[in-house]
């Protein structure tokens, strides 16, 4: 009974630590990462706060599949198989290159390192975190297409990495190189399968979804799903990591002709509420493992240990630099001349950018945590201290400088605010404003003179909206008599049905992104709720 009440209180501290550093985040118009994993570094020295380990298992199998799946589902499939050259070149190619680099100089230069260790010491630190860099790429206005890349690469690279990590892994424990054709059709096992576990899954949702009809029930459905994908993959030796981007993505697609306003509305908001938690709960257990990183570091060493760190960390910084130039120019080469997009050429200034936004995350320190503590033979794998400490101060590096230097950095470049106005919105309402004016002339030669004045009043709120194209941000006053009242509830009903279909179809006919339609989804349930406060 003792260690529940232990295990509680450990819990409700982290979570008074997240709404406190979160807060103050907001209150410093700073990334909410950043502020956690610094103030959990600050609470680390304080005597008396409980030591909290990071346990592999709870970021892997429970923190990372929701994360990940929240991260698929808010990603728009079109951005992303547009953007896909791109993302690859990163979430792949990347990871290779970080991967042999840091294998070839952990082996030069790191002591006790040799090639091998060298392999899994890149494996672990290539995986990128883009949840700081997102969020200050959207607050201070990076064009779409930046975002949408460092998004796509996120949700890939640490599948990729983890490959990596496996086959270091078994270089170290079995002192086997794996053969190019092994190695290659574990990676065809690993994506294929997989993806069909993600999909086999969010088939099988989707049609439960078509039968429920109960709020409670599918939100906590939605919360079910990706950890189901994710050990489906585990216990067939696949990726969980794609299992759940793909489930994610494949559910997020269909998710316009199963949810319904009122699901939609309550579930954007409990998994906003989800994912913020475990997101801070992540970086605040970053900066308390301080203590833990350092006691298992020999004080004689520590100060050469840190000269590492930092050194190591500049490294890995110029190691994505030197890969973004050339990666990019290829990619846009594939993509302007075989796949015929019409994309301009990156300029050095957004190809910068993209760089500097390598910020590891918690992925890293799991990985490295999760090293096991013997080698083949009962060997004691002497460097593993070190490659946490490695690890750690990477992520430390990453968040901190680069985190806090990207906003100057981005107005600096001229690239603050650069975004143009959303030509695929404005055009997607102007189609469902047409719809609904359509539907409401056709509704009036039905209807005759009946209702003139109320279809009077909705078809000039609908022809205003068109041309000035605003948010809809008013309501026609409510007709005088019950009987007008609710002929006008009815048939606003009727027309928010008319533009949500309009929308979807639009999606359907590549017209329209995900996220443009969620956009639009959104405003459709908010109207959906406001209308049932006015009919109570």
């Amino acid at each position: 009974m003792s260690s529940v009440h232990a295990i509680e209180l450990v819990f409700l501290l982290l979570l008074l630590f997240v709404v406190v550093f979160g807060a103050l985040a907001r209150k410093l118009n700073t990334p909410y990462p950043i502020v956690m994993v610094l103030g959990g570094l600050l609470l680390s020295f304080i005597p008396g706060i409980p030591r909290i380990s990071l346990n592999p298992d709870l970021i892997f199998l429970v923190i990372l599949p929701p994360l990940l799946y929240s991260a698929a589902w808010l990603t728009s499939w079109r951005e992303f198989s547009y953007n896909f050259v791109s993302i690859f070149f990163l979430a792949f190619g990347l990871v290779i290159f970080t991967v042999l680099g840091v294998t070839e100089a952990g082996g030069r230069l790191l002591p006790g390192f040799d090639w091998r260790i060298g392999l899994v010491l890149g494996a672990i630190v290539a995986p990128t975190d883009a949840i700081a860099a997102t969020s200050i790429a959207n607050r201070v206005g990076l064009p779409k297409r930046i975002v949408d890349i460092l998004e796509g690469e996120s949700l890939l690279n640490d599948a990729s990495a983890l490959l990596a990590l496996e086959f270091g892994l078994a270089l170290l424990s079995a002192g086997m190189l794996p053969t190019f054709t092994g190695g290659l059709l574990r990676l065809c096992y690993l994506i294929a399968v997989g993806i069909a576990v993600g999909l086999v899954v969010g088939e099988v949702v989707h049609g439960i979804e078509h039968v429920v009809d109960d709020a409670p029930i599918e939100i906590a459905l939605s919360i079910l799903t990706p950890y189901v994908a994710y050990l489906a993959a585990n216990s067939l030796r696949a990726s969980g990591v794609l299992a759940v981007v793909a489930c994610g993505l494949f559910l997020s697609r269909k998710s316009s002709h199963f949810f319904s306003p009122g699901v939609r509305l309550q579930a954007w908001a409990v998994w906003q509420s989800l994912t913020f938690i475990l997101n801070g709960l992540v970086f605040v257990l970053i900066g308390l493992q301080l203590p833990y990183v350092l006691g298992a570091i020999p004080h004689g060493s520590m100060r050469r240990l840190i000269a590492y760190g930092l050194a190591f960390s500049v490294f890995l910084i110029v190691l994505r630099l030197v890969w973004m130039y050339p990666g990019a120019y290829a990619a846009n080469w594939i993509r302007r001349r075989l796949l015929h997009q019409p994309n301009a050429c990156p300029t050095p200034r957004q190809i910068f950018v993209v760089g500097w936004t390598g910020m590891r995350g918690v992925i890293s320190l799991a990985a490295a945590i999760a090293l096991p503590q013997t080698l083949a033979g009962g060997v004691p794998f002497a460097q593993r201290n070190t490659i946490i400490f490695l690890a750690f101060c990477v992520i430390l590096v990453t968040l901190v400088l680069q985190g806090l230097t990207l906003p100057p950095l981005i107005r600096a470049l001229g690239l603050a605010g650069a975004t143009q106005p959303n030509t695929e919105e404005r055009e997607a309402r102007r189609a469902v404003l047409q719809a609904a004016l359509s539907r409401l002339e056709k509704d009036r030669t039905e209807q005759g003179d009946r209702f003139a004045e109320i279809y009077d009043d909705l078809a000039h709120h609908y022809r205003r909206r068109l041309a000035t194209l605003a948010d809809a941000s008013e309501s026609p006053e409510a007709a005088q008599t019950p009987v007008l009242h609710r002929k006008f509830i009815d048939l606003s009903r009727q027309l928010l049905e008319v533009e949500r279909q309009t929308a979807v179809q639009l999606r359907n006919q590549r017209r329209i992104s995900d996220e443009v339609l969620r956009v639009l989804e959104r405003e459709f349930d908010l109207g959906e709720a406001q209308l049932d406060a006015k009919e109570s």
